[in-house]
């Protein structure tokens, strides 16, 4: 059954500690408890009821109606990859998902002592996923900043962001989809869509505006209003720096403050964004780029989903950055 817990509307506006232990006794909004067990989730996917999160360890975790828990096997091409912050990480849902039980994923796999990117899409058959179809292998990548996030426009268009590999030069080099976000075509090939990014991690969208968000180098993260063909400047520029033909934030947390933001959701015309190091979920106002609140007492959180009327979240504290505890990562209802 699900766990309902309430507590305090208090407002945080102040920044919290990085990497707080999770205490949802301090928890600065009412919440519900969907469900627990999770194993380093990364995307939430709810249809219905039910939600399907991929989980870095290599699974899907299926949860039903009623908050049970199946950590579905999911059977890849290549080795998941055991470096840092990497495994099975972005995974949505066709929109036909019902009928052709289809999902598209993307995962840091090993391959001859090296560590690549991967595009797939995923099949689901008997209660286990099958990779079915390459759609792009090979992407470099580094010990971190694998970018990872894959959304769907209100089209069914997949995109995808690729972190710079830890070489920031390859942002700007068009020859390279590093440090990019990719929108996949008819063809089934993926085109640049922008450029310039460090490490983007979000996608979110408020009817045809995109945004995305993105880790700074020190400090300086960033929520960017993306355009097909624009440079968001990486490494040229960051944080409040501008210079012509490259495009700043709109939003940055400046050099004095880390959030390390990950998922992104557009819920009540607000932008919700979830914080790793900054442990919360920050709301901001996209009109004014001002925060409104600071959601707290979760731990690091890795993904917001708006479904309907509610925003849905997950914790993020077993990736090995975070101060996990027996049970801790979790999927939660936001009661705002």
């Amino acid at each position: 059954m699900k766990k309902i817990l309430m507590t305090s509307l208090t407002l945080l506006f102040l920044a919290g500690c990085n990497n707080s232990a999770a205490d949802p006794e301090k928890a600065t909004a009412p919440f519900e408890e969907i469900a627990t067990g999770l194993e380093t989730p990364w995307a939430i996917n709810k249809l219905g009821d039910e939600f399907y999160i991929s989980e870095r360890t290599g699974n899907v975790a299926y949860i039903d109606e009623d908050g049970t828990v199946t950590h579905q096997p999911v059977s890849f091409s290549d080795k998941l990859s055991g470096a840092s912050e990497a495994g099975f990480l972005g995974f949505v849902l066709k929109q036909d998902f019902e009928t052709n039980q289809e999902a598209y994923g993307y995962y840091v796999y090993e391959r001859n002592g090296k560590d690549f990117n991967k595009i797939i899409t995923l099949v689901l058959e008997n209660g286990e996923w099958r990779e079915s179809q390459v759609l792009l292998e090979g992407i470099p990548t580094g010990n971190v900043h694998h970018g990872g996030r894959l959304a769907l426009d209100e089209d069914g268009t997949l995109f995808a962001t690729v972190g710079d590999a830890s070489t920031p030069e390859l942002a700007q080099d068009l020859g390279s989809v590093n440090g990019k976000i990719l929108k996949l075509n008819s063809s089934d090939e993926f085109e640049i869509y922008s450029s310039g990014h460090r490490n983007p991690q979000g996608i979110t969208w408020d009817e045809d505006t995109m945004y995305a968000s993105e880790h700074g180098q020190s400090a300086n993260d960033e929520l960017n209003i993306i355009e097909e063909g624009n440079n968001y400047g990486w490494p040229t520029i960051e944080g409040k720096a501008k210079e012509d033909g490259l495009e700043s934030p709109f939003f940055t947390t400046g050099s004095d403050q880390t959030w390390a933001p990950s998922g992104i959701a557009m819920h009540d015309g607000l932008l919700y964004v979830a914080a790793l190091r900054g442990t919360a979920i920050k709301v901001v106002d996209p009109e004014n780029a001002e925060v409104t609140d600071s959601i707290e007492g979760f731990g690091r959180v890795r993904d917001v989903l708006s479904g309907g009327d509610s925003l849905y979240f997950i914790t993020n504290n077993t990736d090995g950055r975070g101060t996990p505890a027996d049970d801790v990562d979790k999927l939660y209802k936001l009661n705002e």
